[in-house]
């Protein structure tokens, strides 16, 4: 019997009972979605790395490492195994298309994952190429491929497909910032195919694998070598600081949404249901008076909190896995950026437990809520259930309260007299403007550092790299023949921290500058520039030391000024001060408005980037970002029209006695529809001037957190505030009308009934 009673009630309450399953499903989706992408990536990426060794430390020295040197790093206690290796970007000859030739000398760090073809051989004269590139441009096995490498042909036959836990994030350069295998890939070669094409092979640089802390590894290297030599862990490395920042980002992501959807939730839940058992009181006293124990009566109404948990989070599970399957998936957004051989979904363990946590909350909240109502003889719960009295409020006391409207003053009344109703719909109107000022606002500053990057910073046409041998007199000669500008860059240490120092030449204005404001500035030959994320290090006046890797020199400058970095952590002077300073560099990249095809190969040139390409790579990301943006705006309006509709016909049926009252007064239905809009209004225009500033201040979080490794300025369009504003108050004009529209079904008789 309490069963079929169940089903009535659901079918009666059908509006609230599918707001709260609703709900639950949300929260739990969004909440599973985000642990199970964050998750994955971290198992999928670790599995891929340990298969394919990658390196936990890399060495680099612009003159090389001899056979001694790399015995001498062999022979460190606690170092597993060490290689040297050299990875550099080449040209597909009669092409524009460039990829990263690797060549490890020992096959036993960095290593390849074999998708198709012959596995690697240490004499081979083939190459194994990755497979998305050879996809992407029509290759096979058994394709011959000619690359040119300082001015000179290498040619070989594709002996295999691979993917590489080095090239898992497949860039050619920091400024790539997304993968695009139609313009660049990488491709592995046997040391033995490049030392009879090009007569020995230059290795500047070696990958180790070690469990030493960093400090011990830069400690024993030098004591071998006897230099200093430049030692990065590997999460300084981009396929493994991209993996790490995609998880920190996964778990941020996992700690915010899901906590407002499951709070709103509860809250959905406690106001929704306390609503149904006030209603239900009635009922309830018959129960009792029929012989129904207590006992009994309080798990038939606590079995809706359990049955609405159960239904909720089977449907959030569900919702969950789907939304991981976007994200996490051959086919998702998270292919376009990792380059992985797998795509498990796993979900963390502490996931289920929240579930069963989750359902126990929901059903603990409706034993408390019928637990009260039980109260008292079977005559007492028989009475309808009775709002308390509400006292006059300070305002109503002031002489400005009788001036005011009849409708003005009934809203105000109706809202002190429902503090819970009218708190949970200001929290759903400030969840809507939260998630729409999040979403939309991160696009709007994406975009602005798009525009800054593209059409502040790099004014060139091609970025012209250079190898690692040539002399700064050779580079002067060929950035003057391109009519172009220049910059040096080393690694240094600054207060014990490995930093990027870069010499530039911008005479030319092919590379610009800009300041924390986006604004571009002039470099002067008065000082060095710190990026904002080294702002702290020193203030403009004062002095820094550091030392470049590869010398025991310690130089002390002057602090001129702040810039915005694009990615790095950088120091940045002039060349001219540089040579005040006395401070030795390498031209390392010239920047032309030469065509790539234009510039002729030479052996001083190891690769050329057109920036429309690199600014391609871009358009991929924006293309995920918008995917993003399209979930944030999802969510507002399915969050908005969820919880202020539920709360619009619960409103409804606490307050059918007054509607029906006003409608006896000679209200017509028009008016009495005015009434609970404008009373929605009043509430949404409360929950935007709160929204508002929450929301900005949720950005300005997700940016701290989730891109802290660029130098982001926080930017809100107007679009941004006017989409968010007509989408909040059309959600809430929108449902208001919806639930204004009941008033017409109003029985006059039943609800003017006497309590007695």
């Amino acid at each position: 019997m309490l069963w079929r009673k169940l089903i009535r009630t659901a079918a009666r309450y059908k509006a609230q009972f599918l707001s709260m399953i609703l709900m639950a499903a949300i929260g739990t989706g969004i909440f599973l979605g985000f642990q199970i992408e964050w998750k994955s990536i971290e198992e999928n990426t670790a599995a891929f790395f340990e298969s394919t060794n990658y390196a936990d430390f890399r060495l680099y020295s612009d003159t090389g490492f001899s056979k001694e040197e790399i015995r001498a790093v062999q022979k460190i206690a606690g170092v597993t195994a060490a290689t040297r290796f050299l990875s550099v970007n080449v040209h597909i000859e009669g092409t524009k298309k460039t990829v990263a030739l690797m060549v490890p000398e020992d096959y036993t760090v960095s290593t390849m994952h074999i998708c198709e073809g012959a596995e690697y051989e240490k004499n081979s004269d083939g190459f194994w190429l990755s497979d998305q590139f050879a996809e992407k441009n029509g290759y096979a096995v058994g394709d011959e491929l000619d690359l040119t490498y300082r001015g000179s042909k290498i040619s070989g036959k594709i002996v295999g497909l691979v993917k590489s836990g080095e090239m898992m994030i497949c860039t050619g350069d920091e400024n790539q910032l997304m993968p695009d295998f139609t313009s660049f890939g990488f491709v592995y070669s046997s040391p033995k195919k490049l030392e009879a094409m090009m007569g020995t092979v230059f290795y500047p640089q070696i990958h180790v694998l070690s469990g030493m802390k960093k400090n011990e590894m830069e400690t024993a290297v030098k004591e071998a070598l006897g230099r200093t030599i430049l030692v990065t862990e590997k999460k300084d490395h981009t396929a493994w600081a991209g993996a790490q920042s995609e998880i920190e980002e996964g778990r941020t992501m996992g700690a915010v949404l899901p906590v407002l959807f499951l709070s709103i939730g509860v809250l959905t839940m406690i106001t929704t249901m306390h609503r149904i058992a006030a209603n239900e009181k009635t009922q309830i006293g018959t129960l009792k008076a029929l012989g129904f124990r207590d006992r009994r009566i309080l798990w038939h109404y606590t079995s809706y909190g359990f049955v609405i948990g159960l239904f909720g989070c089977a449907l959030g599970v569900t919702l969950g896995y789907g939304i991981a399957a976007i994200i996490i998936s051959p086919g998702g957004m998270m292919s376009t950026y990792f380059d992985l051989p797998e795509w498990a979904l796993v979900m963390p363990e502490f996931c289920v437990p929240v579930i069963v946590v989750t359902i126990v909350l929901f059903t603990w909240i409706c034993f408390l809520s019928v637990k009260k109502m039980l109260k008292g003889t079977a005559a007492d719960v028989l009475r309808p259930y009775e709002p308390k009295a509400v006292k006059k409020s300070i305002f109503e006391r002031l002489p400005l309260w009788n001036r005011l409207k009849f409708g003005t003053k009934w809203n105000f009344r109706d809202i002190m007299r429902h503090k819970a109703r009218s708190a949970m719909t200001l929290i759903g109107v400030i969840g809507c403007m939260v998630l729409l000022i999040g979403g939309l606002g991160l696009k709007d500053t994406l975009d602005g550092f798009m525009r800054v990057l593209g059409e502040e910073i790099s004014n060139y046409t091609t970025k012209v790299n250079l190898t690692e041998q040539i002399k700064n007199s050779e580079a002067l000669a060929m950035a003057d023949s391109l009519g172009g500008d220049w910059s040096a860059s080393c690694g240094v240490s600054l207060n014990g921290k490995t930093v990027m120092l870069e010499v530039y030449h911008a005479g030319n204005g092919l590379v610009r500058f800009v300041d924390e404001n986006n604004d571009r500035m002039e470099l002067t030959d008065e000082g060095v520039y710190l990026c904002q994320r080294l702002k702290d290090s020193a203030q403009i006046g004062d002095t820094i030391e550091f030392s470049p890797y590869g010398s025991d020199k310690t130089y002390t400058v002057r602090v001129a000024g702040y810039l915005r970095s694009v990615l790095s952590e950088t120091i940045v002077m002039t060349d001219a001060y540089a040579e005040h300073a006395g401070i030795a560099y390498q031209i390392a990249s010239v920047y032309t408005d030469t065509k790539a095809e234009e510039i002729p190969d030479s052996e001083l040139i190891s690769g050329k980037q057109e920036k429309e390409t690199i600014m391609d790579t871009y358009d991929s990301f924006m293309d995920i970002m918008n995917v993003m943006v399209l979930m944030f705006v999802a969510g507002a309006i399915v969050l908005g029209i969820v919880v202020l509709y539920n709360l619009g016909v619960m409103s409804y049926v606490e307050r059918s006695r007054e509607l029906a009252t006003l409608k006896v007064l000679g209200f017509r239905d028009s008016c009495i529809g005015k009434l609970l809009v404008s009373q929605n209004i009043w509430l949404t225009v409360l929950g935007v001037l709160i929204g508002l500033p929450a929301g900005v201040g949720v950005l300005q979080l997700l940016l701290k957190t989730l891109a802290d490794e660029y130098e982001l300025k926080l930017y809100l369009g107007v679009r941004t505030y006017a989409v968010s504003l007509l989408v909040t108050f059309g959600v809430s004009v929108a449902v208001s009308r919806m639930v204004a529209r009941k008033n017409k079904k109003i029985d006059m008789v039943e609800a003017l009934k006497n309590t007695e």
